[in-house]
């Protein structure tokens, strides 16, 4: 007699702060057992003894991954398990049918079993997650240093007139400095004194403040030079962009199958709005806004002194096309490049020498691209090795030797 096939099962997983909530499921959705456990180490051990204990596992289905279950989603995979990201249930059907942690868990399951969740979540477990982490840091920094100049600049307004006089004028620049140097002596019942004092308590907290968004700074860069050194080669592409679309991508961008899902992500897909006679595209309002915001930044700075850019602003003007339509053109046109950046972040070992030879130059891709007449993106792939140009390779040496040479004379 044949021994019976194995059961497979699926997962679902309400996730909490404290408590997970786990719901099992047959391959034919029936519902066989749930149990909640503890947000810890060993209660992450118990779950995937729970779930394994049902039969083989298809998949899980996780909500939060981003928050209460991240590190559980890590551990699972860890155990070679296949996590899927699972969204909050509907509110309509939430009305209909209740709502309870048990609820949610096979809920999760059953989003799995009939295909509405196939995200694979974010690993949050490499360079990409720490550039999460020092941004998290970096722009409450920011907030907190703006808060603290406008409360400068409000005790100014009402301060004694000396003090306003001699300060209020100033920039913010040389503002802090002046008001770090003052050494304010008197008594605590002096409106005079009290005003210059907090004035320059606030000072040290905004030259603190700075000092600290700047050790933010300098820790993306060097993160960004060694896991995707190419990507702020593209024009318009700084520290600040760079990190956020990786942040966007994740540590593992194979969960992106192509650039159309990229350009979906980050908020750029074209979306139709043709009515009757009239057929348009509009801008996506999906994706990731801090992305698509990134985006419009690389935009705005290739309008403004990319000559290529400038050109095609020039020709679709002339068909009639609007500002915003044109942006959007020009942001989908960036996240096809930076797409294939992100991809491929490393230069490629046999065109190794080329990049490193323009950056010790301070040459950027545009520059080499405009002076070879070539695109910048075809320059960018030649370094990554993604096409290979044997003539085109040997020009490009042959340019950089003869600026070196220039450097040297």
């Amino acid at each position: 007699m044949l021994a019976s096939e194995p059961s497979k099962v699926i997962a679902g997983i309400d996730t909490h702060a404290d408590t997970h909530h786990v719901a099992v499921i047959n391959e034919h959705g029936k519902p066989l057992a749930d149990k909640e456990f503890l947000a810890v180490g060993s209660g992450y051990r118990k779950i995937i003894d729970f779930i394994t204990s049902y039969g083989t596992v298809i998949a899980i289905g996780v909500e939060g991954t981003g928050s209460y279950g991240a590190e559980l989603a890590r551990t699972l995979r860890g155990k070679g398990l296949t996590v899927l990201e699972v969204n909050r249930p509907n509110r309509a059907a939430r009305r209909l049918k209740g709502k309870s942690d048990p609820l949610d868990a096979y809920q999760a399951a059953k989003s799995v079993l009939e295909g509405r969740a196939t995200a694979i979540p974010k690993a949050k477990d490499g360079p990409v997650e720490c550039l999460r982490i020092l941004r998290s840091g970096r722009a409450s920094a920011i907030k907190a240093r703006t808060a603290a100049i406008n409360q400068i600049r409000a005790l100014l307004v009402s301060a004694p007139d000396d003090i306003r006089g001699k300060y209020r004028a100033l920039a913010t620049s040389a503002l802090i400095p002046a008001l770090q140097r003052t050494r304010p002596s008197g008594h605590v019942a002096d409106p005079e004194y009290v005003t210059l004092l907090m004035l320059k308590t606030l000072a040290a907290r905004c030259h603190a403040l700075g000092a600290e968004i700047e050790a933010a700074d300098a820790a993306l860069k060097e993160i960004l030079n060694s896991y995707a050194p190419m990507l702020c080669d593209l024009p318009g592409v700084g520290t600040e962009v760079a990190s956020q679309l990786l942040i966007t991508v994740g540590d593992n961008p194979d969960r992106l199958n192509s650039e159309a899902q990229f350009a979906s992500l980050v908020g750029v897909a074209p979306v139709p709005a043709s009515s009757g006679k009239t057929t348009r595209h509009r801008l996506s309002r999906g994706g990731d806004r801090h992305a698509n915001h990134a985006l419009y930044s690389v935009v705005l700075v290739r309008m403004a002194s990319c000559q290529r850019t400038k050109d095609y602003v020039a020709k679709r003007t002339a068909e009639g096309k609007s500002k915003r339509e044109i942006m959007r053109c020009l942001k989908r046109y960036a996240a096809r490049e930076i797409y294939r950046q992100i991809t491929n972040p490393q230069p490629a070992p046999d065109n190794s020498d080329l990049r490193r030879t323009r950056t010790e130059l301070g040459m950027t891709i545009a520059t080499v691209a405009g002076e070879l007449g070539q695109w910048v993106s075809i320059i960018s792939r030649l370094e990554r090795g993604q096409i290979r140009n044997d003539d085109l390779a040997a020009n490009y040496r042959q340019w950089l030797t003869s600026k070196r040479s220039e450097c040297s004379a």
